[in-house]
């Protein structure tokens, strides 16, 4: 048996500085955009400094709040739920639709909204490179009326 010495980071998660972690689920919260989050790995869990990586669910008939991600990009891929549709642009003019198995990429500064119209949660995996749970969301309550 291999006795690690852990570090307690500044955020008050446990890490081992020379061993990888195995993390379990975390508690959740819903963001202030309205999505539901899981964190996996982020720097409240586990101490890292630029990633957060976890579960992103869009509950049924909901959606998100129009928004932006200031400084940081996010990928995820849709693990289940019906589809999805991702509205996107300056003016939310574009709209793609997203179903299970699909990957979707949103650049920082790019504006969007998720609209989950099914009767199904659409669940994601996501990874951002900002690894704080309180993301660089910037809220535009202006532009909520654009998507139908």
């Amino acid at each position: 048996m291999t006795v690690l010495e852990t570090k307690r980071t500044r955020t008050g998660s446990i890490a081992a500085p020379h061993k990888a972690s195995v993390i379990k689920g975390a508690a959740g919260y819903r963001a202030e955009q309205g999505s539901d989050y899981e964190p996996g790995v982020s720097a409240e869990t586990v101490g890292s400094s630029s990633l957060w990586l976890g579960k992103i669910t869009i509950p049924a008939g909901k959606r998100t709040r129009a928004h932006v991600h200031e400084h940081h990009e996010t990928a995820l891929y849709m693990l289940s739920g019906d589809e999805m549709e991702l509205w996107t642009g300056d003016q939310l003019q574009y709209r793609d639709i997203v179903r299970p198995g699909d990957y979707m990429f949103v650049p920082a500064n790019m504006l969007h909204v998720a609209v989950n119209r099914s009767a199904q949660p659409a669940v994601f995996i996501g990874c951002r490179n900002e690894a704080t749970a309180q993301e660089s969301v910037v809220l535009r309550p202006e532009m909520d009326c654009k998507v139908p």
